[in-house]
């Protein structure tokens, strides 16, 4: 269905480049955004606290580097 609407020229500027950058003509983007805005959305349910529980110990073994996971599994390999 064919419709007109008014729009303030910044937001139509900011859908018209919107809808360019993920590679969607204006109508496509303005349906989706309105699809999207209007769909009701399923309520989420919280997620339960979870408690980690740790032991005692004296922290990393030398030469364990946790921003480097090559690393990190080489150590651990040379434990087994």
């Amino acid at each position: 269905m064919q419709t007109t609407i008014q729009l303030d020229d910044a937001l139509l500027a900011q859908a018209t480049r919107l809808a360019s950058e993920k590679g969607y003509d204006l109508s496509h983007f303005i349906e989706e955004t309105l699809r999207d805005k209007i769909t009701p959305k399923a309520a989420t349910t919280p997620q339960p606290f979870v408690r980690l529980t740790t032991v005692s110990g004296n922290g990393l073994q030398p030469g364990v580097d946790l921003n480097n996971s090559a690393a990190l599994l080489s150590v651990m390999e040379q434990g087994e």
